[in-house]
């Protein structure tokens, strides 16, 4: 950790960086909060409450091992690396771009893989959509998404830009949490964007399960989960919380798939509850059926 320590203080120029665009839009999550209060546009004070205590629990785990197993993770990975790519401005570039193609592909199996689910379903339970939405993230998610960035490690990437290019790609997205912005023309066809993101927050049918890119939505063109926002969106999942006690908007898909894996009546079953689609069920004939995300989302 040492080394690593030395490394950040090396590269402190792109994190600083990071630290100054992300006191700004800190800055602007307060602003919104206080027009939205002071012009009566926000439904309910206790789900920004909620917002606030989640993100206030996510800074003190990111000082325990919790915080720290991302980066031991990686750490532990980097002796095997492949090769060994320097840092330059080029390879600055390349590493967010794999970041963000990785993450892209970690969002979208955290949408499609139930346990992953439980821990993102999190970011996606409230019913309103503004910047503090951004900072409704899971406490446990540091346990297991280091895992998603061990091929950029093997491919020669050092942990520190592994770890700086992931940020600047969270960082991003930060802006996009928010119904005061409308569509911005082509930039919503290559890019991450309020349009874009908002529909990834619908409940809307058309909208479940699209859109995933971090900071470019090419990726989403690729492979097929584009969706441009064409009705009005209905923020949250589909059987709603009901409450802003963080605690439940932390654990209740946990809660759900305990009680889904003691009534399971064979291994085979406990697996699919764990890592089949959402909203997964046996059927009583035995056979089995995949019910979609209307069960789960």
């Amino acid at each position: 950790m040492e080394d690593f320590e030395l490394r950040i203080l090396e590269h402190g120029e792109i994190f600083f960086f990071i630290g100054i665009v992300s006191i700004f839009f800190f800055s602007l999550i307060i602003l919104e909060t206080l027009y939205d209060f002071i012009t009566r546009r926000r439904k309910s004070l206790w789900e920004t409450l909620a917002n606030a205590i989640i993100e206030t629990g996510n800074r003190l785990l990111d000082r325990t091992f919790v915080g720290a197993v991302f980066i031991i993770g990686l750490l532990i990975v980097e002796p095997f690396a492949f090769f060994d790519i320097p840092f330059t401005l080029w390879s600055w570039g390349l590493a967010i771009l794999a970041a963000d193609f990785t993450y892209y592909w970690m969002h979208r199996i955290e949408h499609e893989r139930r346990v992953l689910w439980a821990v993102h379903t999190v970011h996606h339970s409230s019913e309103e959509y503004n910047l503090t939405t951004s900072l409704r993230l899971s406490w446990v998610e540091s346990l297991f998404e280091w895992m998603f960035f061990v091929p950029m490690v093997l491919l020669g990437f050092d942990v520190v830009q592994v770890l700086g290019a992931l940020l600047i790609v969270i960082v991003y997205q930060t802006w996009i949490h928010t119904e005061k912005i409308g569509k911005l023309g082509w930039l919503d066809y290559i890019f991450n964007t309020p349009s874009v993101h908002r529909v990834h927050h619908g409940m809307n049918p058309d909208y479940i399960d699209k859109n995933y890119g971090g900071i470019l939505i090419i990726w989403d063109h690729l492979f097929g989960t584009y969706k441009a926002e064409t009705e009005k969106v209905r923020y949250g999942i589909t059987i709603q919380l009901g409450t802003s006690n963080p605690l439940t908007i932390m654990f209740h898909e946990f809660w759900a798939i305990a009680k889904d894996i003691l009534k399971a009546k064979s291994l085979s079953e406990v697996f699919r509850f764990l890592l089949g689609r959402p909203g997964w069920r046996p059927t009583e004939d035995g056979e089995t059926v995949d019910e979609g995300r209307e069960l789960s989302k």
